[in-house]
C-alpha cells in the first residue's frame, strides 16, 4: 500500500509542477509582448524638434517640406508649407556635393511685429535625398557687434579730440615761449583739455564696471538725504559756472539698498545734465519721495526740453542732444548712460518726462530699504514739490 501511495504522490507533484511552469511561461510571454509604458522614440524626437529654439526643416529630394517645427515658421523658413527659396537652392547643392553649407536666411521683407534681422541656417545631408535645415536667429549677435563697433569708433573719436587739441596747444606754447600772457592762455586750455580727457577716461571705466567687467560693490543701507547732499556738493562748481541755483525739498529720512558712491555719481550726472541744458537763472529742483516700494529722486529743470523721438536715445553712450552746447560745457556723452546702468544694477530704473521748450524731469527710481519708514514729512514734501513744479510749468505729471 505504501508504494502505490508514493507513486501517486509523485505523479501529483509532477503534474502540479508542469501546470505551474506552463502558467508562468504564459505569463512571461504576455509580459514580454506587453506594450512598453511611455512615449516612443519617434514621439520623443517629435517633441524635441517642436520644442527646439532653432528652426528645423527637413526637405525631400524634390525640395518639398516633409517636417518642420513652429520655430521654422517664426523665422520665415517655411511659409504655406513651402520652404524659403534660398534654402531650397542650398539643399540642391548639398544633395549634389553631400557637404553641409551655411546660407543667409534673413527675412527679405518685414512681416510686422519683431521680425528677426539676421537668420543664419546650416543645410546638412541626411541621405537618400533628404536634407535638413537648422537655422538660428542671430539678430542680437549682429546688434551687439554693431554696438561694439560704434562704441570703439566713438571712444577713438572722443579720445582723439582732446589729445589732438593738447598737442596743438603744446606747439602753440613753444611758439609763444617768450610771451608770458600767451603761454598762460594756452596752458589754461591745455589744462582744460587734460581735465576733459581725465573725465572721459574715468567715466569709461565707471561704465565698464557697471556693464559687468568688474564685480559691483556689495549693497548697503544708504540714506537718500546723504546722497542728495553729496551730489549737490559735487555740482556746486557747475552751478556757479551756469549761474543757476539748485533747490531741494526737506530731508525725507528715506533709505535704499545700494552703493552710495554709484548713487551719488548717478544723481550728480543728472544735476550736471540739468545745468548744462538750462538757461542762466532758470530753476532746477531736486525732490524725493516713496512710491510703490520705490524711492524716487527727481531732478526737474526748465531747459530746452527733449523731443519725444529722442527721449530714449539720450541714454545711449556718446549721444548728445546739442553737440555744440555739450562740448562747450565739457560733456562726454556718457553721463545719462551711466545713470541708466546704475539704476539697472540697483534693480531700479530712470524715467524721463520732457517737452521741447518747457523742460525735463529725470526720475531715478531705486527699491526702498525693506522695513524702513520715512522720517518726518520729507516724503510728502517731495511729492508736493515735484507735482507743483511740473503742474505749474509743464502742464502735466512727471
Amino acid at each position: 500500500m505504501a508504494a502505490p501511495v508514493c507513486i501517486a504522490l509523485s505523479l501529483g507533484t509532477l503534474l502540479i509542477g508542469l501546470s505551474v511552469g506552463f502558467l508562468l511561461g504564459r505569463t512571461r510571454g504576455a509580459v514580454g509582448k506587453r506594450k512598453p509604458v511611455g512615449p516612443t522614440v519617434a514621439e520623443l524626437v517629435s517633441r524635441l524638434t517642436h520644442s527646439s529654439h532653432s528652426g528645423i526643416v527637413v526637405l525631400n529630394r524634390f525640395g518639398d517640406v516633409v517636417l518642420h517645427n513652429p520655430r521654422a515658421e517664426a523665422l520665415g523658413l517655411v511659409r504655406n508649407h513651402r520652404a524659403d527659396d534660398r534654402a531650397r537652392k542650398a539643399a540642391e547643392v548639398v544633395r549634389e556635393t553631400n557637404e553641409p553649407i551655411e546660407v543667409d536666411l534673413a527675412p527679405l521683407e518685414s512681416r510686422g511685429g519683431r521680425t528677426p534681422e539676421a537668420v543664419v541656417g546650416e543645410v546638412r545631408p541626411l541621405g537618400d535625398g533628404f536634407t535638413a535645415i537648422d537655422a538660428d536667429d542671430q539678430s542680437e549677435v549682429v546688434r551687439l557687434e554693431a554696438v561694439r563697433r560704434d562704441f570703439v569708433a566713438n571712444v577713438s573719436h572722443e579720445l582723439k579730440t582732446p589729445v589732438g587739441a593738447m598737442a596743438l596747444l603744446a606747439e602753440a606754447v613753444l611758439d609763444a615761449a617768450d610771451d608770458p600772457v600767451e603761454v598762460r592762455r594756452f596752458t589754461t586750455k591745455i589744462l582744460h583739455e587734460g581735465n576733459r580727457l581725465g573725465t572721459l577716461v574715468t567715466e569709461l571705466i565707471a561704465l565698464s564696471r557697471l556693464q559687468g567687467a568688474e564685480r559691483l560693490p556689495d549693497m548697503n543701507t544708504v540714506g537718500v538725504d546723504a546722497v542728495v547732499a553729496e551730489a549737490m556738493g559735487r555740482a556746486r562748481p557747475a552751478m556757479e559756472t551756469a549761474g543757476i541755483d539748485i533747490t531741494t525739498d526737506t530731508d525725507s529720512g528715506l533709505l535704499v539698498e545700494g552703493d552710495r558712491t554709484l548713487l551719488v555719481t548717478a544723481l550728480s550726472n543728472l544735476l550736471e545734465n540739468a545745468l548744462a541744458y538750462s538757461p542762466p537763472g532758470s530753476p532746477v529742483t531736486v525732490s524725493r519721495r516713496a512710491a510703490d516700494g520705490m524711492v524716487e529722486i527727481a531732478v526737474t529743470d526748465r531747459g530746452i526740453g527733449i523731443a519725444e523721438e529722442e527721449q530714449q536715445r539720450v541714454f545711449e553712450r556718446f549721444y548728445r542732444l546739442d553737440k555744440a552746447r555739450s562740448r562747450a560745457t565739457g560733456g562726454t556723452g556718457l553721463g545719462l548712460a551711466i545713470v541708466k546702468h546704475v539704476a539697472a544694477n540697483h534693480g531700479g530704473e530712470v524715467r524721463l518726462w520732457s517737452k521741447p521748450g518747457l523742460g525735463s524731469t529725470f526720475t531715478l527710481r531705486i527699491p526702498a530699504h525693506v522695513g524702513s519708514e520715512p522720517v518726518g514729512v520729507g516724503a510728502q514734501g517731495a511729492l508736493s514739490t515735484v507735482d507743483s513744479a511740473v503742474s505749474d510749468h509743464h502742464g502735466g505729471p512727471a
